[in-house]
């Protein structure tokens, strides 16, 4: 009997684990598991930010919840108040009433912003809304002052300290570190205000421009065209960081030329001995509009600056279209492509010599950065493959690879073309007196 007592409350047990296990297994799986469709700042795989993991890690200032609770960030938090005050001022509410009603309008979209994160954020929810509030104010006060000089007070924390400011180039960039742009866009039109100056210059801009304006010279001395940005829908703008791509997407004509296909491109040293010449384009929207001329062997590439942010900005670009659900790689593409030209220092000094690439680095270290950025990235769509297929098919052709060899060995320099000129006068010359010469014999 005894035994027969245990065998049930043992068969009674495996049932109540059982029944556990499989209520834990529902509750999990009824979950919503699907990422939502606003769903654009992510935590970057190990993958990815294993490289270069400073490239991902904000120096100064954190935006958003991944980064909030670092303690080592903490004591800028003093300089967001003072930008919030700063902004404070110049509106007509007294401050807490300007408080309670930027609070209550981030709140109302408090959780379609919620909807921008992925993963769960660890924060409650009048923490998160206090964030959100600081934090965009902070930067688009910061966009403000820096096309507003007169509104910089005397010793302003940020433009008087230049370390500062630097550390906010990388910071706002990071993929980790963005604020959903419909939060930004929020606090700017509730906080919109004339300056004190009447001046065209000093009117109010819009936030794409200040945004664009501040990061100036990120990818190129030549400006980026403002007017398709502003003209385009803000409301598909996920964050400053996928603004920064759209500046470069939308000006270019990529996304229109795309394959599934993959070929190598020879590095740049190679394509130069081949015959094929590089040569800046001046006049291009985009930095991503690399063409190439079968006909003149010339392969035009818009400038390219290459600085102290430029693996960060690159590094979270590619990152952003990894993780992104459906965001075309056109950007990874790109950092295929330019992967592919650069294996070493004289590829480098190819590109620079054409002024394609404008580099602030030393040679070595601007060769390494483009050597290791497309590393364990996976893209199944190339915007160059015909690109690249008319670059191989050219350089396969014998009389460009002798031009180059002939212009490189009797060209280079002036006496070695008068020698060749001179050399081939005389052989007329002995010529013509030979023929003579048998002529006159005939004769």
């Amino acid at each position: 009997m005894e035994n027969r007592a245990h065998q049930e409350e043992i068969h009674e047990i495996n049932i109540n684990v059982e029944t556990l296990v499989s209520n834990k297994f529902e509750k999990d799986v009824s979950a919503n598991l699907v990422m939502p469709s606003l769903c654009s700042i992510f935590k970057v795989p190990n993958i990815l930010s294993r490289h270069n993991t400073a490239a991902f890690t904000p120096n100064a200032f954190s935006f958003g919840p991944f980064h909030h609770n670092n303690n080592q960030l903490k004591s800028t938090k003093k300089i967001k108040q003072k930008y919030l005050l700063d902004l404070a001022t110049r509106l007509p509410e007294p401050n807490p009433i300007l408080f309670k009603k930027l609070t209550r309008v981030v709140h109302e979209i408090q959780s379609e912003a919620r909807q921008y994160y992925a993963g769960p954020i660890d924060m409650k929810e009048d923490e998160f809304l206090e964030m959100l509030v600081l934090d965009g104010c902070f930067i688009i006060e910061l966009f403000r002052k820096k096309s507003y000089p007169n509104l910089r007070g005397e010793g302003d924390p940020i433009f008087s300290m230049p370390c500062l400011l630097q550390f906010l180039y990388h910071d706002l960039i990071l993929l980790e570190n963005q604020l959903p742009w419909l939060v930004l866009k929020t606090l700017f039109d509730l906080t919109q205000t004339s300056t004190n100056s009447s001046t065209d210059e000093n009117k109010p801009q819009p936030l794409v421009k200040l945004v664009i304006e501040f990061f100036g010279n990120i990818f190129s001395s030549i400006p980026i065209p403002i007017e398709p940005l502003v003209s385009n829908n803000n409301n598909t703008l996920k964050h400053i960081l996928d603004l920064l791509r759209e500046s470069l997407v939308l000006n270019s004509d990529k996304t229109e030329h795309k394959s599934l296909e993959w070929g190598p491109m020879p590095p740049a040293t190679d394509l130069w001995n081949s015959g094929i010449k590089f040569k800046v384009n001046s006049t291009s929207k985009s930095l991503l509009d690399i063409r190439f001329c079968s006909k003149t062997g010339v392969m035009v590439i818009p400038e390219l600056l290459i600085q102290e942010t430029s693996e960060t900005v690159f590094r979270n670009l590619i990152s952003l279209e990894q993780c992104c659900p459906n965001c075309e790689p056109i950007f990874t593409s790109y950092a295929f492509l330019l992967d592919n030209l650069i294996n070493g220092n004289g590829d480098i000094e190819v590109l620079c010599k054409s002024k394609a690439i404008v580099s602030w680095l030393n040679i070595e270290d601007a060769t390494k950065l483009f050597n290791r950025l497309y590393i364990d990235t996976f893209v199944k769509e190339n915007y160059y493959d015909s690109l690249i297929n008319e670059v191989n098919k050219y350089r396969h052709l014998r009389w460009p690879r002798y031009r180059r060899v002939l212009t490189r060995d009797y060209f280079k320099h002036p006496w070695a073309l008068i020698s060749v000129i001179a050399a081939s006068i005389a052989l007329i010359l002995t010529f013509l007196q030979t023929l003579y010469a048998i002529l006159g014999k005939d004769n």
